[in-house]
């Protein structure tokens, strides 16, 4: 389940990025802002799922 979360949130991350640079180039504010949001959700992502590593039994 980590792995599959772990991909969901660098997905997460590219799609917002291009959307973000896509957006910008083309001067669509709302869709760069929604690329904004995405990459964000999925920098989220990415760090619940490190926290959750941090504490994990070894």
């Amino acid at each position: 389940m980590a792995a599959n979360e772990k991909a969901q949130s660098k997905g997460e991350q590219a799609k917002g990025k291009i959307k973000k640079t896509v957006g910008d180039a083309v001067g669509n504010e709302s869709m760069e802002t929604e690329g904004r949001a995405e990459e964000s959700k999925g920098d989220l992502r990415q760090a619940k799922e490190k926290a959750k590593d941090a504490f994990k039994p070894k």
